[in-house]
C-alpha cells in the first residue's frame, strides 16, 4: 500500500468524525461557545477525546524515529510562547467564534455545499496569503 492511500483513508476518517461529532455544523459549535446562552456542552466530549488520542499518539511518537509506515517522524520543536503565537491564537479564536468553523470542519462543510463554508475558506485563504506576504516583506522574528 502506498502513502497516498493512507493519507486518503486518514482524511476520510477525520471528515467522517467531524460530521458525526457535529464539528462541521457551525450552529452546534456556536452553541458550544455560547456559555451564557443556549450552551451545548456535547462538543467538550469530542475535544476531550481528541486530546486523549493526541496525548497517547505524541507519547508513542516521542520514542520512535520512524512512523508505522517507515517514514521519518518530525515533531514540533518550538517551546516558547511569543507574540506571533498569541496573535495567531487570538485570530483563530475570533474566526471560530464568529463563523462557527475552524479549518478542518470548514473544508468538510464546503464539501457538503454550505455557502458559509465557502466564504470562510476563501477568507481563510486570503488571510494565509496576506500573512505570507507580510511575513516575507515586513514581519521579522
Amino acid at each position: 500500500m502506498n502513502i497516498g492511500f493512507f493519507s486518503f483513508l486518514s482524511g476520510l476518517l477525520f471528515g467522517i468524525g467531524l460530521l458525526v461529532s457535529g464539528m462541521a455544523n457551525p450552529q452546534k459549535v456556536l452553541n458550544f461557545l455560547d456559555i451564557t446562552g443556549h450552551w451545548d456542552p456535547s462538543l467538550m466530549l469530542v475535544m476531550v477525546g481528541a486530546i486523549a488520542v493526541g496525548l497517547v499518539s505524541f507519547r508513542i511518537a516521542k520514542h520512535r524515529t520512524l512512523s508505522f509506515l517507515g517514514l521519518g517522524i518530525k515533531l514540533p520543536t518550538a517551546d516558547k510562547v511569543d507574540n506571533r503565537l498569541i496573535g495567531g491564537s487570538l485570530l483563530f479564536g475570533m474566526g471560530w467564534g464568529l463563523a462557527g468553523f475552524c479549518p478542518g470542519p470548514a473544508l468538510v462543510a464546503l464539501g457538503s455545499g454550505e455557502f458559509k463554508a465557502l466564504v470562510f475558506v476563501l477568507s481563510m485563504i486570503a488571510g494565509m496569503l496576506l500573512f505570507e506576504y507580510l511575513d516575507r516583506n515586513t514581519l521579522k522574528n
